[in-house]
């Protein structure tokens, strides 16, 4: 099994210009808790990741005004990817390598095609891979 048969097809994205509170918006709409950052909605080429928690931690807590803000603001400037043809169990290696709850999905030509969170991994994979993915991504919350 492959993540084209597990991914989230064509996720909702925004630039590093959307507001934050247009980013909140695309999160209810499209119930999700991450969104892929791309460099324009031409190209999709991903230039960060920004998830519900980012902008509750980077802008919230601190005290800042998220109605001034951009998604550049509160954005994770590391993106990293996997092809389609990427089997389940080399994505969740670089899930649990990188200690990332999604991963982004990327196309021939490097657009964001798709996204795979822990619940697709959880919903598709095999329990014990499942759970290993949960403990190794964990991890870095507890340090």
């Amino acid at each position: 099994m492959n993540v084209k048969d597990i991914m989230t097809k064509d996720p909702a994205c925004c630039t590093a210009e959307t507001s934050l509170q247009e980013v909140a918006q695309i999160m209810v709409d499209h119930d999700c808790g991450c969104v892929p950052v791309v460099d324009s909605e031409e190209s999709k080429i991903p230039v960060g990741m920004i998830t519900d928690r980012d902008i509750t931690t980077r802008v919230v807590a601190e005290g800042k005004n998220p109605l001034d803000l951009t998604a550049a603001d509160a954005m994770t400037s590391t993106v990293v990817s996997v092809t389609p043809e990427t089997s389940i169990e080399e994505c969740c290696n670089v899930m649990e390598s990188s200690q990332i709850r999604r991963v982004a999905v990327v196309d021939a030509n490097g657009s964001c095609c798709g996204i795979v969170a822990q619940a697709d991994i959880a919903t598709n994979a095999p329990a014990f891979e499942t759970a290993e993915v949960v403990q190794e991504v964990s991890k870095s919350a507890a340090n």
